[in-house]
């Protein structure tokens, strides 16, 4: 079992993640000890930072560590894709980033997915037949892919972990790092 302390983390996302979804989590997994790197498409708007969506207007920007054309999914532990509308509608366009989300859970590490990025999930071919949850307006999104949906704040499916909303950010994290310290997880690839 990996310790939390010496897991490397990669967030992946763009302009338009909802905002406490990605700074959350990447608060409490770095508290934990882990590292954290943040990791956007080349395409985005600002060459170093990416911006949030806060409420009804822009939020902040957050750095950005690293582009992901040029990212291993072998140097990192888990994969925390944050939601918010734009972001993933976004990603789920660029074929690195599904390539990306593919190889985590192809691996067996842990992908932790919240509000509207399952459709990264749903997008990578990574849904069917798991249990999971989302934002309630992708529930058809999540179902037609071939997903147990459920209504519940954090969803775990063999290293797969998604959750609903900001609301669940406490839980979604607790598990993140639950997950990790469990380890590879044996599971079918997307």
């Amino acid at each position: 079992m990996p310790s939390i302390t010496q897991a490397k983390i990669l967030i992946m996302a763009t302009d338009g993640f909802e905002q406490s979804e990605l700074e959350v989590p990447k608060a409490k997994l770095a508290q934990a000890g882990a590292q954290v790197t943040v990791a956007a498409p080349k395409s985005r708007q600002a060459p170093d930072s990416i911006r949030g969506w806060d409420g009804a207007d822009w939020g902040r920007p957050v750095a950005v560590d690293a582009d992901i054309e040029s990212l291993d999914v072998s140097a990192y532990d888990a994969l925390v894709l944050p939601g918010g509308q734009i972001n993933p509608d976004k990603l789920r366009l660029e074929p690195k980033a599904l390539e990306i989300v593919r190889g985590f859970v192809s691996s067996g590490k842990v992908v932790a997915a919240i509000c509207h990025a399952p459709w990264l999930l749903v997008e990578a071919g990574a849904a069917k037949g798991r249990r999971m949850t989302s934002y309630a307006s992708i529930k058809t999104d999540v179902v037609n892919a071939g997903a147990d949906w459920r209504d519940e704040p954090v969803v775990t499916d063999q290293g797969i972990v998604t959750s609903r909303n900001p609301g669940d950010l406490d839980t979604f994290s607790a598990k993140i790092i639950e997950e990790i310290e469990e380890g590879r997880h044996d599971r079918a690839a997307a």
